[in-house]
């Protein structure tokens, strides 16, 4: 993923001597894998929401923020310039997804022009409870239901 990162920044920072992307992408999209199926090991329902916003919509936001007084805070002049690296952005990210989407952590790509759209689609996708390593975990309506005593017993004696 291309990073543009002020010079300033690094100077204080040790970095290796040649740095390969490729090979450095391929171990970090490892590293976001690997630390992922560990979540998800242990139970974590790893979701990921890839909120995409068209360049037009993304267009119309930074004019909102120059028109009105109560955004302009929020305004940036590298925004404008690092639209001009809109394709390669769209292209790393495509990569990032391919690369970490996994089918225990996959990524969701949701349209992000309409918020209340996007809210509703992120909302909509709710974690299910997962069977692993053989345990049954109870759903949280039979957690707060009057049975969910009795469920815990039968899902104690299963694991047995």
């Amino acid at each position: 993923m291309p990073v543009r990162v002020h010079q300033e920044l690094l100077q204080h920072e040790r970095l290796p001597g040649k740095i390969h992307p490729k090979e450095l992408f391929e171990e970090r999209y490892r590293a976001i894998r690997k630390f992922e199926r560990y979540l998800c090991d242990n139970g974590t329902v790893v979701l990921k929401f890839f909120l995409h916003v068209s360049k037009k919509e993304q267009k119309a936001r930074l004019l909102e923020r120059l028109e009105n007084p109560r955004k302009f805070w929020k305004f940036s002049i590298d925004d404008v310039k690092e639209r001009e690296y809109w394709d390669d952005y769209m292209d790393s990210y495509e990569t990032m997804n391919c690369h970490t989407a996994t089918k225990r952590a996959p990524w969701y790509v949701v349209p992000a022009d309409n918020k209340w759209f996007t809210r509703a689609a992120v909302g909509a996708r709710r974690p299910r409870p997962r069977l692993s390593r053989g345990r049954r975990r109870a759903t949280a309506g039979a957690r707060r239901g009057s049975g969910a005593l009795r469920q815990r017993i039968e899902a104690a004696r299963e694991v047995s």
